[in-house]
């Protein structure tokens, strides 16, 4: 089979959290530019407003949906607006996230709450969501949560995330068991070192090039980097796939095993 068919997303409806910037909106063009129709979904609805315009000026479809993903009834709204638009969402990619630096003794009670609701709590409602949606229409489907590589190996300083991307990989492979007989996949993708607009300036510096230092490819990813991992896991190539995490780190996680 040809790749350009294997690839190919025409026909599936997919949503996308936290697409207004970085990982989200380069996985929102990426969908779209392969056929799927895409439903946006971020609280900055300005920033999506341009990234639609964006998408059909290319030929795409997209539609936008500001939506706090904490927020259910929210939720509700966004995969409503998604069946009234394009039909049943088969594909979710749960990106939302927020990232903390400090030490755990230090850590208050509302940072652990905002880390964890997002990166945690939000991923299970709407993967819930989705699967229901999905069920109910009698269609299969993919779901996408983006862990890290934090959820498999620790650092200093970054205790709420890296725990909540630990529950993000082990959701995933729980949800895959319960939902692989109907026919819906759910895989993660743990990235490394990615550089985006918030993350550019801080991995130039000094601590930056210490950091780079430790990646056995020589680099930092950039976002095209997990084009082919998205496509993968939410195509018919990849669907002989569910439970799985793919690793995106250019062999950082493996060097700190050696």
């Amino acid at each position: 089979m040809a790749a350009a068919q294997i690839f190919d997303l025409s026909g599936k409806v997919a949503l996308v959290t936290g697409a207004s910037s970085g990982l989200g909106a380069r996985f929102a063009e990426v969908l779209a530019e392969n056929g799927a129709a895409v439903v946006l979904v971020a609280r900055r609805a300005d920033r999506l407003a341009a990234l639609q315009t964006r998408i059909e000026k290319a030929g795409g479809r997209a539609a936008a949906v500001e939506a706090d993903v904490r927020d259910r009834a929210a939720m509700q709204r966004a995969f409503d607006a998604a069946e009234k638009t394009f039909g049943t969402v088969t594909i979710l990619v749960n990106n939302a996230g927020v990232a903390h630096s400090g030490r755990a003794v230090e850590l208050s009670e509302e940072e652990w709450r905002r880390v964890m609701s997002i990166n945690l709590d939000a991923v299970f409602y709407w993967a819930q969501e989705a699967a229901r949606r999905m069920l109910a229409a009698g269609k299969g489907g993919a779901i996408v949560n983006i862990a890290s590589v934090l959820g498999l190996n620790v650092d200093k300083g970054v205790a709420a995330y890296a725990t909540a991307k630990a529950g993000v990989i082990q959701f995933t492979k729980a949800l895959s068991l319960e939902l692989a007989f109907k026919g819906i996949r759910v895989n993660a993708i743990a990235p490394g070192w990615i550089v985006t607009d918030i993350n550019r300036d801080y991995l130039a510096g000094e601590r930056g090039a210490a950091m780079k230092r430790q990646i056995p490819i020589g680099r930092f990813g950039e976002e095209s980097d997990l084009d082919g991992p998205l496509l993968l896991l939410v195509s018919d190539a990849g669907r002989y796939m569910t439970g799985a995490t793919i690793v995106v780190d250019g062999g950082q996680l493996v060097a700190l095993r050696v």
